[in-house]
């Protein structure tokens, strides 16, 4: 038989004695407050002490850079380079007015008219707004989680040892804690929907749903260290209804789920993905679809249709961009979720990237990467913002409402409206939207022929 050494066994006992208390701490402090949707205040403290931090590190670092005559990048507040909303037609006419002196209602093509066309490429090229909306936007201060911008080249060395420090507590501290506490929420979320769905429908049944959803969707926002503001809540959305909300991360759901109570849409996954969605569809009537069945529009808009239009259901949550974009705009809303003629509750999301990126680029990171990248940041810091419900109005069609909705949201978020296709992130350019400008010069050119011949 084995016998422990008194060394050995002082050892054991102190690991037993530290996991008792780190369990016995996120019992008190972490997992009963998200129970009852309380909070201690200890994440503002905790945020307010690393913008400190984060401030000082900057101060440094701009000393550092005048010390030593290094210039300091300073990244666009919004990324794009501010120009004058001209036309087509006002932009060719300058130019043939500053060139050949010849009147637009000339039917013949000029030679000039080109240098329109090629500036608009050239700036297109240098000022991209679709590329650069799925890389991280660039901080004008230093959280101590990258090096990446310009102006953390040239660090000294007391700082460089806080970041050092920074990863030691990142990575052995927060890390296991956060990991602790998202397999504690996502054990909650299937056992205790399991468990819910044995039950006969009834008040009873949605009641404790709705309560084991929160809970779990708490805990899981404790595990991110999420500190959120939430504005405006007498908006939030209602039973029978559409919330559609910008898309910047995964854990946009989670945000918004963890303040209230929706029916997901989504495709049926495999593996721990499909084990949660099994789970959760047993408690609540979450609308799930089959890889074949996501291509097929008018079964999707059938179901979105059937599910609104049953005033007792949840509010169905939806990204109409259909892909996650990097915090700065708001990109084409997808018509789908607006055909159905449902009230539409639009939600703002906006993150504030000097305590952790939350924006997901799929193209370069994997989930399991990215979810891990979230987990060793410093906090996850959003506002989230309901704004009043809105209805399709009889002149509209679906896509002018979705570019109304999408206006809102972006000017209430402080994002850029933006009218291309999230889609852009992996695929080509449409030929439609090449042809669009050439159909613009051609009528320009042939509708003045045609005004001028009846004249």
């Amino acid at each position: 038989m084995f016998l422990l050494l008194p060394f050995d066994s002082l050892v054991v006992n102190l690991l037993g004695i530290s996991i008792t208390v780190l369990f016995t701490l996120l019992l008190v402090f972490i997992i009963v407050p998200a129970i009852f949707g309380v909070s201690f205040g200890i994440r503002k403290v905790y945020m307010k002490t690393l913008l400190k931090i984060f401030q000082w590190a900057t101060l440094r670092i701009e000393r550092g850079a005048k010390e030593k005559n290094h210039p300091l990048y300073k990244p666009y507040v919004n990324g794009i380079i501010a120009k004058e909303p001209t036309s087509l037609e006002e932009e060719i006419k300058e130019i043939r007015r500053s060139g050949s002196g010849k009147a637009l209602d000339t039917p013949e093509f000029e030679l000039s008219d080109i240098f329109y066309f090629c500036r608009k490429g050239i700036e297109t090229i240098m000022d991209d707004e679709v590329t650069k909306r799925f890389s991280a936007e660039e901080l004008e201060s230093w959280n101590l989680l990258s090096r990446t911008n310009y102006n953390f080249h040239y660090i000294s060395l007391r700082l460089t040892v806080l970041w050092g420090l920074g990863v030691l507590i990142r990575y052995c501290f927060l890390l296991p804690l956060r990991i602790a506490l998202a397999f504690t929420g996502i054990s909650l979320l299937v056992t205790g929907t399991t468990v819910v769905g044995y039950l006969p429908n009834g008040r009873c049944k949605e009641f404790l749903s709705k309560h084991v959803h929160l809970m779990c969707y708490r805990i899981c926002v404790r595990a991110l260290t999420a500190i959120i503001t939430y504005h405006d809540r007498e908006n939030r959305p209602r039973n029978g209804g559409i919330c559609v909300a910008n898309h910047t991360s995964p854990i946009d759901v989670i945000i918004l789920a963890s303040d209230g109570y929706y029916a997901m849409v989504g495709q049926i996954h495999g593996g721990l993905m499909g084990v949660i969605q099994r789970a959760m569809v047993k408690a609540c009537p979450h609308v799930w679809f089959e890889r074949s069945e996501v291509k097929d529009r008018h079964l999707v808009a059938k179901r979105l249709t059937e599910h609104v239009q049953d005033k007792s259901k949840l509010p169905i949550l939806i990204f109409p961009e259909g892909t996650c974009i990097n915090n700065t705009s708001v990109m084409m809303f997808k018509k789908g979720s607006f055909e159905i003629g449902a009230t539409v509750y639009p939600v703002a999301i906006k993150y504030d990237p000097q305590f952790g990126d939350a924006f997901w680029n799929s193209s370069k990171y994997g989930m399991v990467t990215y979810l891990l990248r979230m987990m060793t940041s410093w906090a996850i810091v959003c506002s989230v913002w309901y704004l009043p419900p809105m209805t399709r109005q009889p002149e509209e069609d679906a896509v002018q409402f979705a570019n109304r909705v999408k206006s809102a949201i972006a000017r209430q978020g402080g994002l850029v409206d933006l009218l291309w296709d999230g889609g852009l992130k992996r695929e080509k350019v449409k030929d439609a939207f090449k042809e669009e400008q050439q159909k613009l010069y051609s009528k320009m050119i042939v509708g003045n022929y045609e005004d001028r011949s009846r004249s």
